[in-house]
């Protein structure tokens, strides 16, 4: 009988020992993936800093360039109306020729190059960037709901308190100022 009883008791610790080293990988499993769904959050808010500063220069300098080119021809333009002696046509003709020429250049270069087609590039990449950034806190927030779970469903939570396994309350929350929408000054 005592051969019974020890066999039992053995065969017990070893499904227990089993389930609890079952139990402690699936919480290191989950903890890893929030932490990894985490990086992934910190990755696309990265990729907002790096970019969008990128773009918003970007479109700047050319809505700048078409500007400036634009102002300029108007300038000269009216500088040429005003001109009383033939010296000072020629000069502004000259002037507005090379002004011409190298708008022309530009748009033989980059024949898309248009404030507009910049202003809603940058849109859409603000968007798509948004998007991923959102996508990936919402990820974030459902594997981080799945630890906590994890660690407080019993009898799970009996291992995740041996182990040192605590429940995570940084869920991402959207700040009191994410009500109202940012605002892209030019």
């Amino acid at each position: 009988m005592n051969k019974w009883v020890l066999g039992g008791v053995g065969a017990f610790v070893l499904v227990v020992g089993l389930w609890m080293a079952g139990a402690y990988n699936k919480l290191v499993g989950l903890q890893e993936s929030s932490n990894s769904a985490w990086a992934q959050v910190e990755n696309v808010l990265q990729r907002r800093f790096d970019l969008i500063p990128n773009l918003v220069n970007t479109v700047k300098g050319y809505a700048k360039h078409e500007r400036e080119t634009f102002e300029e021809v108007t300038r000269l333009r009216s500088q040429w109306g005003a001109a009383s002696s033939r010296s000072d046509k020629i000069k502004t003709a000259g002037e507005l020729e090379g002004v011409l020429s190298r708008l022309m250049v530009v748009l033989e270069r980059y024949p898309d190059l248009k404030a507009n087609q910049n202003f809603l590039s940058l849109q859409d990449e603000l968007a798509g960037t948004e998007n991923r950034i959102a996508v990936e806190r919402k990820r974030y927030n459902e594997v981080l709901r799945d630890y906590n779970v994890g660690v407080r469903r019993f009898p799970a939570n009996l291992v995740a308190g041996m182990f040192g396994f605590q429940k995570n309350e940084a869920y991402f929350e959207a700040d009191k100022e994410a009500k109202s929408a940012p605002k892209v000054e030019f």
